[in-house]
């Protein structure tokens, strides 16, 4: 192979990455979002209140937030490949099984456990740890921008199709269609096999993992993107899962919550890339305080008025461009402050207080609607969580660290 022929193939590694990941990202967060279309008609037809489906929602993000950094560390250390394919597999088996559910303790192992194993193999820290590798530095919030756009895309793409599936042939069948459709992860899979080798910069990470955890646990700005990003977690989880039934409640026509979520969808995609430009311009810091307060705003703007098709228009756009911008910058500033040899694994550690958000934000929604009947306390709780979030993010430091050369 000559020095230019070389050349070409090594600049042609980080675009396939981002192509690879970012069509796996699609597929696993766009059947994630699908899976609030059948809170309502699963809980009717099985005769279970909204808390049964929405713990196991819960669970199935409080285990992948949970198996989330050791995915990311296999990936380092094995490849990526391999993990992918395995959540990709184990995405197509919990799908399939959860269509036969038919009480309360498999369900919570299909889609709760199952899916949410799935999910750390699929999702985003391990993809956007091998993006974040593979992009130079100048470059990398605007790649993981790319890949969680992505992600967004299958909001849009994804949630319209399962809710066809859902109207034409009930909640059981769609489940298998879906199933058939994780098994596109498993193909993304030989794009993205490799693991950490040769970066030998100083500024690329601590030379082991084992290093690279210590050096975080003990950098306070750490523990503050961790505790910020808990927030974004509960508002999207909540929303994601309870807006189609909230909606219906309101006596919205059926199909709302789908259309909803895929504009949420749409404009995340904006967002995303937005979100993966300025953070390679502006502090990231800065960016995430003002999301997280423009968030608590359209939910207060939301809930003050009555529902109807503008209200829903106009929050489904502008809270879908506020989605999953919170990605890119907070898994950028991971890479910017420690390097991007154990970025995966560092921000899955951030994500996994995110999925315990997550977990909150979906099982409290469920239990405040058996309670009281009502969202409202978790409406209330998402404006004062967002403005929480942007006092945590403003003071981190975000310099990068310098190490010697045996660091």
């Amino acid at each position: 192979m000559t020095l230019s022929n070389q050349g070409l193939r090594t600049a042609r590694i980080p675009f396939v990455i981002l192509i690879a990941g970012s069509i796996c990202v699609l597929m696993a967060m766009g059947l994630r979002a699908s899976q609030g279309l059948f809170l309502k008609p699963m809980s009717v037809d099985l005769g279970w209140g909204r808390e049964i489906f929405a713990f196991a929602m819960a669970l199935q993000n409080l285990i992948w937030g949970g198996v989330q950094p050791f995915a990311a560390a296999i990936s380092e250390k094995w490849g990526t490949g391999r993990v992918i394919a395995g959540g990709g597999l184990l995405y197509a088996a919990g799908l399939y099984l959860m269509a036969s559910t038919s009480d309360p303790l498999s369900f919570h192992i299909t889609a709760g456990l199952l899916i949410g194993i799935a999910q750390s193999g699929s999702g985003l820290a391990v993809v956007l740890g091998a993006v974040g590798r593979a992009m130079p530095a100048e470059k990398r919030s605007w790649g993981l921008g790319i890949v969680t756009a992505a992600g967004a895309a299958g909001q849009f793409t994804v949630v319209p199709v399962g809710q066809i599936f859902l109207s034409q042939y009930g909640w059981s069948t769609s489940l298998l269609l879906l199933a058939l459709l994780a098994v596109a992860i498993v193909a993304t899979a030989p794009a993205m096999k490799g693991r950490v080798d040769t970066l030998a910069s100083a500024t690329d990470g601590s030379s082991s993992l084992r290093a690279a955890v210590s050096e975080a646990a003990s950098h306070r700005g750490f523990w503050l993107l961790t505790a910020g990003f808990f927030v974004c977690g509960f508002h999207v989880a909540f929303i994601g899962v309870h807006l189609p039934a909230y909606l219906a409640d309101a006596g919205m026509p059926a199909g709302t919550g789908a259309w909803a979520l895929a504009l949420i969808g749409f404009f995340n995609v904006i967002g995303c890339f937005i979100a993966g430009y300025l953070g390679d311009r502006q502090r990231k810091k800065y960016l995430l305080s003002m999301l997280y307060i423009l968030r608590s705003l359209v939910f207060l703007a939301f809930i003050m008025v009555p529902v109807s098709t503008t209200s829903v228009l106009a929050f489904s756009s502008t809270i879908g461009l506020l989605w999953l911008s919170t990605v890119p910058l907070t898994s950028g500033l991971v890479g910017q402050i420690f390097g991007p040899r154990y970025m995966g694994t560092l921000f899955a550690i951030v994500f996994f207080n995110h999925q315990v958000g997550s977990f909150l934000g979906i099982w409290l929604g469920g239990y405040f609607y058996d309670l009281v009947g009502s969202y409202m306390p978790v409406w209330w709780a998402s404006v004062a969580l967002g403005l929480a979030s942007a006092l945590l993010h403003w003071p981190i430091n975000d310099r990068t660290l310098v190490r010697t050369a045996n660091a």
